[in-house]
C-alpha cells in the first residue's frame, strides 16, 4: 500500500505508517501487554496467556483482578468436603463397632482438610490472605482450554492451553496435595497409639484407603473438574438421599425412638440434614432470600418419609401379607 496511488486529500488523512497485526485465532488465544505508555499498550504475538491471566473480548490478554462469587465458592467447598467425608466412611468402615478410637481419628480428619484449606487460601495469589482472585467461569469450554487450541494451516497447532478459570482447577489440586501431606505426618502416629481395639493389620487401613481414593479424586478434578461445577449440587441432593436411605435401611431404623436411642444415628441424620441444605443452597444460590429460604424447610422431608412408611415396605411383613393373600 503506497500513498501515490491514492488522492491527495486521502493520502494527507493517513498517517505514513499502518500497524496491522494478523488475527489472532482460536477461542483461548491472545495477545499479552508488553508495555503500557500512558494510554498506549504494546503486545506481543498471538499466543498462550500467562498463568493468571485470560483473554478479553479483543484477545488481550488481561490479569484476572475478581474474586469468586457464591456459586464459585460453593463449589470448592464440595471439592474440600469431598475427602473429608471419604475419610470420615473409611474411618467408620475399618475402625469396629467396639473401637473407641473412631471419634478421635473423625477429629484428626476434620483437623487435616481445615488446615490445609487455610494453607492452600493463604499460599493462593494473593500470598497471605485468605481472599483469593480468580478470573470469571462463562461457559463450560473456559474448563477445557487444550481441546481449543487452533491450527491455522491444519499442520502447525498454536498451543494456548491456559487456566482460564483460574484459580478453581489447580486449587483443588494444592488442596489435596495438602491434605495428603498433612495425614501422613499426623495419622499413623495418632492411630499408632489409640487404635488398641483393632488388629495390627486393621489400624491403618483407613489410611490405606486414603491413598487410594485421593488419586481418583486427582483424576476425577483433571477430567471432569467442569462437570462438576455444573452439576455439584444435583450430585449432593442424590448421593446424600441414596446414602440416607441405605444407612437407615441397614442400620434398621423405623421409628423416631430409634433415633434417639443412639446418638451415633442422629449425628448421621444430621450430617445427611447439613447436606441436604447445602445442595439447596447450591441451587438455588440464594439469590432471593424470601424466595429461596423456604425451601429449607424441605430438608428434613425425605428422612420423615422414610420414617413414616418403613413400617409399611418391612421385607418379612410383604412376604407374611404375601404368604397369607395365597
Amino acid at each position: 500500500l503506497t500513498l501515490r496511488a491514492l488522492p491527495s486529500n486521502a493520502a494527507r488523512a493517513l498517517p505514513a505508517a499502518v500497524d496491522i497485526q494478523p488475527a489472532c485465532l482460536g477461542l483461548y488465544c491472545g495477545r499479552t501487554v508488553l508495555s503500557v505508555n500512558g494510554s498506549v499498550e504494546t503486545y506481543g504475538d498471538c499466543g498462550v496467556c500467562p498463568r493468571g491471566q485470560r483473554t478479553d473480548d479483543n484477545k488481550i490478554c488481561r490479569e484476572c483482578m475478581g474474586s469468586p462469587d457464591r456459586y464459585d465458592w460453593l463449589y470448592l467447598g464440595f471439592m474440600a468436603m469431598l475427602p473429608l467425608v471419604l475419610h470420615w466412611f473409611f474411618i467408620e468402615w475399618y475402625s469396629g463397632k467396639k473401637s473407641s478410637s473412631a471419634v478421635l481419628q473423625h477429629l484428626t480428619a476434620l483437623l487435616e482438610c481445615s488446615v490445609a484449606a487455610v494453607v492452600t487460601l493463604l499460599v493462593s495469589d494473593p500470598v497471605g490472605s485468605l481472599h483469593i482472585r480468580s478470573c470469571r467461569v462463562k461457559k463450560l469450554s473456559d474448563w477445557y482450554t487444550m481441546l481449543y487450541n487452533p491450527s491455522p494451516d491444519y499442520i502447525t497447532t498454536v498451543h494456548c492451553t491456559h487456566e482460564a478459570v483460574y484459580p478453581l482447577y489447580t486449587i483443588v489440586f494444592i488442596y489435596y496435595a495438602f491434605c495428603l501431606v498433612l495425614m501422613m505426618l499426623l495419622r499413623p502416629l495418632l492411630v499408632k497409639k489409640i487404635a488398641c481395639g483393632l488388629g495390627r493389620s486393621d489400624r491403618f487401613k483407613s489410611i490405606y484407603a486414603a491413598l487410594y481414593f485421593f488419586p481418583i479424586l486427582t483424576v476425577l478434578q483433571a477430567v471432569g473438574g467442569g462437570l462438576l461445577y455444573y452439576a455439584f449440587p444435583y450430585i449432593i441432593l442424590v448421593l446424600s438421599l441414596v446414602t440416607l436411605a441405605v444407612y437407615m435401611s441397614a442400620s434398621e431404623v423405623e421409628f423416631f425412638k430409634d433415633l434417639l436411642v443412639r446418638k451415633k444415628r442422629l449425628v448421621v441424620l444430621f450430617s445427611h440434614w447439613l447436606l441436604h441444605a447445602y445442595g439447596i443452597i447450591s441451587i438455588s444460590k440464594l439469590d432471593k432470600l424470601e424466595q429461596d429460604l423456604p425451601l429449607l424447610a424441605l430438608v428434613p422431608a425425605p428422612a420423615l418419609f422414610y420414617l413414616m412408611t418403613a413400617k409399611y415396605t418391612e421385607p418379612s411383613r410383604i412376604l407374611s401379607e404375601g404368604g397369607n393373600g395365597h
